[in-house]
């Protein structure tokens, strides 16, 4: 399935159910490509897929009211929803609603977090690296350079970026051109480059705990 990154970034997604799915994995659309990947891959024909707009990370606030809506307008249809959000700059409000509304949530800070792996994550503590993922390389404009107001007003890079020293791309593939284009992002804003080939992390296992239910 040919995914539109600009319409995830906007809209999110939602797909058919499949005529099995119990589960549904209520999701960002940050991380449709992997969700899917790892679906089809395995064959999990119970798990359905919604994803919210993933430009939502650009206003955290608003992302625990609209996983709570998500929630209360789909839970009648599956018999169990996975939320695949860590807490993404919500300060523990959206775990705290999952909670109420009695439904899972993936653990960690944030998407970089479980992709790496939650406790090697913690290790680095890189207080001081601007992270992206594959999705994050592909729609840098729509979620970093245009936000920030970058297009209009490139002489406040020093401002927003003067306590980062490097750019990690935490590479869930191992494609050259996303890697060729990670290293632009960093030459843009002005920072170190690394990159690390983490596939998917804990996500893979988490589905993998949830499709066994």
């Amino acid at each position: 399935m040919d995914l539109d990154d600009t319409k995830l970034t906007h809209e999110g997604l939602k797909l058919p159910a499949p005529q099995k799915a119990r589960v549904l994995l209520l999701a960002c659309g940050a991380l449709a490509h992997e969700i899917l990947a790892l679906i089809r891959a395995n064959g999990w024909d119970h798990l359905s897929l919604t994803c919210l707009p993933a430009i939502l990370h650009n206003t955290p606030e608003k992302i625990t009211p609209a996983v709570e809506q998500a929630v209360l307008r789909h839970r009648d249809d599956f018999d169990q929803i996975f939320v695949v959000y860590a807490d993404c700059g919500t300060g523990g409000l959206l775990q705290a609603a999952c909670e109420r509304l009695g439904v899972e949530m993936m653990p960690g800070p944030h998407c970089y977090a479980f992709f790496e792996g939650v406790d090697s994550f913690a290790e680095h503590g890189e207080g001081t690296a601007f992270y992206l993922t594959d999705f994050l390389v592909k729609q840098f404009d729509s979620f970093v350079w245009k936000p920030l107001g970058l297009d209009r007003y490139p002489e406040l890079l020093p401002s927003y970026f003067r306590y980062y020293d490097r750019l990690v791309y935490l590479a869930q593939t191992d494609d050259p051109d996303l890697d060729s284009r990670a290293r632009d992002c960093a030459a843009r804003l002005g920072l170190e480059y690394e990159r690390r080939l983490t596939g998917y992390g804990d996500l893979g296992s988490a589905l993998t705990d949830h499709s066994s239910r």
